[in-house]
């Protein structure tokens, strides 16, 4: 009976349950009604997005390409990183030391009083730069006294500018090498050099043995022409801290020059207390040079191809081969994703070193977009204190070379003389970051970035550029160009490291985690990758390369790669247009 009563009462309950649950999916249903009528529709609501994002500098850059509907996001601020982005890890462990050692003999000691060198520079002012460093170098092994250099005043870049004009005179090594302005008179009458050429990279066998005899049978006065890299990468220790004490401490600018050029540093520091330099090598000869597609169409190759057309031993390129080996300079925007990737927000200033830019403004807008203060000479100087300068293709680019070298973060697009010098002065005063793009290995990153989220994109390019950011022992001792890479001049405070390495190991006394193993493993390595990821530079030259000095090579990007050979004595104004 018990069990016939529960049976009467089930359906009823059951009812009741149906009513309940029909007034609440009403109400739900009522409810998404309202809201649906009330919120915009999907394409209003991402008109909304996109409007918010160019009125707010803090917004996040969106491209116009979604992959599997999460859009490539760029954020505007540098994201969290594990280092500081304004220097470079153990820097503070290694310094620059150029001094002499006890065996150098002073200059009056060893310097034959009726020997003299003259040198005539080649190319632009970084590539004369070099010619001029290495020239007291060559006087101090010929034991000579050294005329002060001729500027090159014909080669592409037409500056009339003498030395004076440009450099404050050499008298800081007046115990190294003795200096005179000008040849002294023979018998009343201006005393004229024998001239002559010497092979790329002359050992100091290479100068007694070729320069020496010269000199004695032609009356102890001889001047080299195209003396640009003329002077093997290894030398005696003394003569590399020689070159050292030159390059970073006695060749200076002249007064005017580093006058304009420390308020120009002046006025980006009280822009921002730190700031990137960025000296982007995109004009249109480079372009041309390089043979590279830029994705500007028929209108492009057009162009660049009437400009390739000055060098005829230039062979047929093939654009995706280029990019491929690494030899095409980073676009403007591919500058600019690099540099946030690895941490630099958008609030960050740069000032840019360059010339005509191929494109203009339409080049160099995404850039701007990522990184709205972007600044140039021209920008936070006026017309008028720029007027001195700017009918000398040198003074203005010696400007440029300033504020560059003052910068917390130099990013080199071309590893060109400008580049190179700036990477060894930086390695020499403290290993300042320096940022050369792993072009070989980043094309295919910004080729897939439209399948890929920010957060992988990123991750890539910050894997990609270890051991290309400036940090010490990047670069091992004796490989590259000694301008580029002074590695005798650069000394370790073994002690301070040492210590470090000793309180990392006790730290706590307790067994490291995987955080603190990593730490200790990159002051070991000094920079935490793989040797294998290292760039080897190769030599512009071997030193016994034949008298003419033909099939000389250049040196591009900072993946090691080269150029192809050819004649500077048929192309001087390919070799010095490129390569400063």
């Amino acid at each position: 009976m018990a069990l016939s009563r529960r049976r009467k009462i089930h359906p009823h309950r059951l009812r009741s349950l149906v009513q309940v649950l029909s007034v609440f999916f009403g109400a739900l249903l009522i409810l998404f009604a309202i809201l649906s009528f009330l919120s915009p529709s999907p394409e209003e609501s991402e008109d909304f997005h996109l409007r918010r994002h160019h009125t707010s500098v803090n917004a996040v850059v969106q491209d116009t390409v979604t992959n599997g509907g999460s859009v490539f996001s760029i954020p505007s601020s540098g994201g969290k990183l594990d280092r500081d982005i304004w220097s470079s890890r153990n820097a503070k462990f290694f310094y620059g030391c150029s001094n002499a050692s006890a065996k150098f003999a002073k200059a009056e000691a060893v310097t034959h009083p009726t020997r003299y060198l003259a040198i005539a520079t080649s190319g632009g002012l970084n590539q004369q730069r070099t010619g001029i460093t290495d020239a007291v170098v060559a006087a101090r092994i010929l034991n000579a006294t050294l005329v002060v250099p001729m500027l090159d005043q014909k080669s592409f870049w037409k500056d009339a500018s003498n030395f004076t004009d440009i450099f404050d005179v050499i008298s800081f090594l007046s115990k190294d090498v003795k200096i005179i302005t000008q040849l002294p008179k023979r018998g009343g009458r201006t005393w004229t050099p024998y001239t002559m050429r010497i092979p790329r990279k002359c050992s100091e066998r290479c100068y007694v043995n070729r320069i020496l005899p010269v000199l004695l049978k032609r009356h102890n006065a001889v001047q080299l022409n195209k003396f640009d890299y003329r002077l093997a990468n290894k030398l005696d220790t003394d003569l590399q801290k020689l070159r050292c004490r030159v390059n970073y401490h006695a060749l200076k600018f002249a007064h005017p020059i580093l006058e304009m050029g420390k308020m120009l540093v002046q006025r980006m520091r009280i822009r921002s207390k730190n700031y990137i330099a960025l000296h982007l090598r995109f004009e249109p000869d480079m372009l041309a040079f390089s043979g590279c597609d830029y994705g500007g169409g028929e209108k492009e190759r057009n162009e660049l191809g009437a400009i390739r057309k000055r060098w005829k031993t230039l062979h047929k390129n093939n654009p995706d081969k280029e990019r491929r080996q690494g030899r095409c300079p980073l676009t403007a925007e591919e500058v600019g994703l690099m540099l946030r990737a690895l941490g630099y927000g958008s609030n960050v200033h740069i000032y840019v070193a360059s010339g005509e830019v191929y494109g203009g403004e339409e080049t160099l807008r995404p850039l701007k977009e990522l990184f709205p203060n972007f600044h140039s000479k021209d920008t936070i100087a006026t017309k008028e204190e720029l007027g001195p300068f700017s009918s000398f293709s040198s003074r203005l680019a010696a400007l440029d070379f300033i504020v560059c070298d003052e910068s917390d973060v130099f990013v080199t697009n071309n590893n060109g003389n400008m580049a190179r010098i700036l990477a060894g002065r930086r390695k020499y005063f403290g290993h300042k970051p320096t940022i050369r793009p792993n072009a070989k290995k980043l094309y295919r990153v910004f080729l897939g970035r439209k399948n890929m989220t920010w957060e992988e994109f990123a991750s890539r390019i910050r894997t990609l550029q270890r051991g290309f950011m400036g940090e010490p022992m990047e670069v091992r001792a004796g490989r590259g160009e000694f301008h580029e890479n002074p590695s005798t001049c650069i000394c370790e405070d073994s002690e301070a490291r040492g210590k470090v390495k000793a309180d990392s190991k006790h730290k706590k006394h307790r067994k490291m985690d995987d955080s603190s193993k990593k730490d200790v493993m990159a002051i070991d390595d000094q920079n935490g990758y793989d040797e294998n990821d290292v760039p080897e530079w190769p030599d512009l030259l071997d030193e016994e390369e034949d008298q003419s000095g033909t099939q000389e090579k250049l040196l591009y990007n900072a993946t090691g790669s080269d150029y192809d050979a050819f004649s500077s004595d048929e192309q001087p104004e390919l070799e010095v247009m490129i390569s400063d």
